[in-house]
């Protein structure tokens, strides 16, 4: 009730605001708009409608769009706060939350100390990345986030002037980036967030010492397991942009902001541990440590400030000020322990033909080998295990590096630097895009030595093949003892990539092959003795792996979260989930939820007929989705039913839309794939291939896996989601901008998608999300809003498209409805 009085309210605030800038005339085009949508949806004739539509100027068109879009961003602000006011409301024990995990440890059987040996061996890292980036500028955020500020008090006639003030202004500010953003601009963008976290970390800290003195009473000195890293400024794949200065720049802004952090916390600190008074005080009374560490973080020296820290918490509840160390000093110690001074740990992200090329250079350089790149892999090991042996330098001393060494090496430089400024954990670890052999992973161990610094590679596999055949890899790895050399008593990290797996073999496949590799590679790492994490390279879409965090997470196979789990946070999801302290907290606590409850599940496989019938669906569902887009016309098909030319206009981040080569589906970039079917609400990379699975499964065998498998009910749940937030009646939209062709394809894919909903509401006993009702709910309100946008869309398309240069002409109306859809559908990519 509340939401939809907020909701109202904020509507006839843009109502209002639209009649006095725009006039009655355009106030009365969106409202008959609005109603022919819902007598069209309802099953009326589209023809006034469509008449309309195809009769608006350039400018109505635009303004329409943007009349639709601002209602979507001010009904997403009033949504997020209704989660806050919910969240506030409850009381005693929240589902998926610290307090629930630790019941449910207890329940299992864990007692204190294993409970405790558990929080110190696992660790949640989250890594902001910068695509698909937030697609709103960030003037416009900060009218929302002002807008957000005053929904606790809509009700009054105060409130709802300044909204319409900040409302006035954003009808008046251009929502559309004239200027692709640049690096540094994502970097500032994703670290907006920190403070919010930040607020929100000692609270989930006193949550769980709290539920540890509730659960098994007593007293615990574990803490919340958490770390966050980036990959803005780091990731060089397929981005000419992260230049070697753009990433001394991150690290920089990186300092800068774990400074003010630490400046502010100690100050509030300083403050309140008043106990002793600064004249009577000894020098090392609590105010005189915070002095000294104040004035070493203002200096920009590098200072232990965590040992330091907790040996003042210790020395409060020594006297009996318990209370003080939870509450006052639990915010500085928390922001000391989570960010330090280096605020995030930057990765380094290459692609594995650049560090091949380099070291090549290096070799060649050196008089080692004329020809490295030609070597077959075993030669190739024989030099880089010799050379890791040796610890001479390859490059001629004092001679500057050529232009492509030094984009290759720099970065790995300016790491080191931040790293002896700030601390270790300054640096992350040194990711290799489309790792396919061991060789892919030794070479950057030879770059980093030319800098005289040590990294850890992170392999990164992507494809259905190289997931395939990830576990040999992993297992060839870890058999040199050049390596373990190298790798020593740290963990080693192996990275899965969901997108271009998905673009590659479609959902259900990547699935399997991402649940399959991580089963594998777990077993090779526990046999050689190493301790392992994954890091999940999840997108926002279920296309790209999203869905609910801790779904995913507990959707994992059994065994195979050993140290802990790292998820990239990507684009618009860090404003849903980290605009609000509130909200943080909640997404922060359902995450850990997931990891330690995960992390606690001892090893072992699925019953075997279950992982039998997977094998069977998985090749069923990939010859069905390769057979669809390697069809001699599905190409053409794909650019005619979606915007993805126009997509490549949009200025939402500093990445090209495609990998360098001539155009085709295997250099589009995963993102603007996904974001393309989502654009015309066929969500198709979240379900095709599917039902040819699940035919192959049977529909008996498939409900037993569905109740007892988390691996099977989470990647239905993410299923459900996506098909339910597919819309057949906007797809049959785009569909008319096929003309007299490919329409073999479209039949197919709207057969393909009933046949789809039907197999799985056999499956799970119901329809689509019986389970979310809400979700459902907000899926059926928003539609007649935007379905508009949709509608608009596909008439600029056609406008476009029917002449020479028309998507220059029509350029900023058909990125209107870009950005107004993904308001709408909270989602990019």
């Amino acid at each position: 009730m509340a939401l939809n009085n907020d909701v109202n309210r904020l509507g006839r605030i843009l109502g209002q605001v639209l009649k006095e800038q725009e006039g009655e005339a355009f106030f009365d085009l969106v409202e008959r708009t609005r109603a022919l949508v819902r007598d069209v949806r309802s099953g009326g004739d589209p023809a006034e409608l469509n008449a309309l539509l195809s009769g608006l100027s350039e400018h109505d068109a635009s303004n329409l769009t943007r009349a639709f879009t601002w209602y979507f961003q001010l009904v997403n602000i009033a949504e997020e706060y209704e989660r806050v006011r919910v969240l506030q409301s409850r009381s005693g024990v929240r589902a998926q939350s610290l307090a629930q995990a630790l019941a449910d440890l207890k329940a299992q059987g864990l007692s204190a100390e294993e409970t405790e040996a558990l929080l110190a061996r696992v660790e949640l890292e989250l890594t902001f990345t910068a695509h698909p980036t937030e697609m709103r500028r960030r003037t416009v955020r900060s009218h929302l986030e002002d807008v957000a500020r005053e929904l606790p008090d809509l009700e009054r006639e105060s409130a709802q002037e300044r909204v319409a003030a900040h409302v006035e202004a954003l009808w008046r500010t251009p929502e559309l980036r004239r200027l692709r953003p640049t690096v540094l601009d994502e970097v500032k963008g994703g670290l907006n967030y920190i403070s919010t976290i930040a607020e929100a970390l000692p609270k989930l800290e006193r949550d769980l010492s709290g539920a540890f003195r509730e659960v098994y009473g007593r007293e615990t000195a574990a803490h919340v397991p958490l770390r966050f890293s980036s990959w803005m400024g780091g990731d060089r794949d397929g981005n000419p942009f992260v230049t070697p200065e753009a990433t001394r720049e991150a690290l920089h802004l990186h300092r800068e902001r774990a400074r003010e952090l630490l400046l502010a916390a100690i100050r509030r600190a300083y403050t309140d541990l008043s106990q002793e008074e600064e004249e009577d005080a000894a020098e090392g009374s609590y105010r005189a440590e915070l002095r000294t560490l104040h004035d070493a973080v203002r200096d920009g020296e590098r200072v232990e400030l965590l040992p330091r820290l907790e040996a003042l918490n210790a020395r409060l509840h020594a006297e009996g000020q318990a209370r003080t160390a939870r509450h006052l000093l639990m915010p500085l110690l928390s922001a000391a322990r989570v960010f330090g001074q280096h605020l995030v740990s930057l990765d380094i992200r290459e692609h594995s033909g650049q560090t091949g090329a380099a070291v090549a250079e290096l070799l060649r350089a050196a008089g080692v080998e004329a020809d490295y790149l030609a070597l077959s892999e075993d030669a190739k090991l024989q030099v880089l295990t010799r050379e890791l042996r040796s610890r001479r330098p390859l490059w001629p001393a004092g001679e500057a590096l050529t232009e492509p060494l030094e984009t290759v090496v720099g970065p790995i430089r300016e790491v080191q630097a931040a790293a002896r400024q700030v601390g270790e954990r300054a640096f992350g670890h040194y990711v290799i895009s489309m790792a396919e052999s061991v060789s892919d992973v030794l070479e950057p161990l030879l770059l980093a030595r030319e800098v005289g610094f040590r990294v850890l590679p992170v392999p990164l596999f992507e494809t259905l093949d190289d997931l395939q055949r990830a576990p040999q890899i992993v297992r060839d790895l870890l058999s040199l003892p050049e390596y373990r050399a190298v790798l020593s008593d740290d963990l080693q990290e192996i990275m899965l990539g969901y997108s271009d797996s998905n673009k590659d073999a479609g959902f259900l496949a990547a699935n399997w092959a991402l649940h399959e590799a991580q089963r594998k590679i777990s077993d090779v790492c526990r046999r050689a003795g190493v301790r392992w994490r994954f890091f999940h390279g999840r997108g926002t879409s279920i296309g790209r792996g999203g869905g609910p965090a801790s779904r995913a997470i507990l959707g994992q196979p059994a065994g195979t979260i050993d140290a802990g789990v790292r998820i990239t946070e990507q684009g618009e999801a860090l404003a849903d989930k980290y605009s609000h302290p509130v909200l943080a907290r909640r997404n922060l606590e359902q995450a850990l939820y997931g990891v330690l409850l995960a992390a606690a599940r001892p090893a072992g496989d699925p019953p075997a007929d279950f992982m039998a019938a997977m094998t069977r669906a998985a090749e069923a569902s990939a010859a069905a989705y390769r057979a669809f887009v390697q069809d001699p016309e599905f190409l053409a098909f794909f650019e005619r039913v979606t915007p993805i030319h126009e997509i490549s206009r949009l200025n939402i981040a500093s990445r090209p839309v495609r990998r360098a080569g001539a155009p085709s589906l295997q250099n589009l970039r995963a993102i603007p794939w996904v974001m393309s079917w989502t654009q015309n609400r066929a969500n198709l990379p979240g379900w095709y291939g599917l039902a040819e699975g699940l035919d192959e499964i049977g529909p008996e065998l498939a409900a037993r896996m569905y109740a007892e498998w988390p691996f099977f009910r989470s990647m239905l749940g993410n299923a459900q989601m996506s098909l339910a937030k597919s819309d057949p009646l906007v797809f049959a939209e785009y569909l008319t901008l096929l003309g007299t062709d490919g329409h073999r394809l479209a039949d197919h894919v709207r057969s393909s998608y009933a046949r789809t909903v039907a197999a799985v509401e056999r499956v799970v006993g119901g329809e689509l999300m019986a389970n979310e009702p809400r979700l459902k709910e907000t899926i059926a309100l928003r539609n007649p809003y935007i379905d508009p946008i949709h509608r608009l869309q596909v008439e600029l398309l056609r406008r476009s498209r029917s002449r020479e240069g028309g998507l220059d002409e029509y350029e900023r109306p058909l990125l209107l409805t870009l950005q107004g859809i993904a308001a709408g559908v909270r989602n990019t990519g």
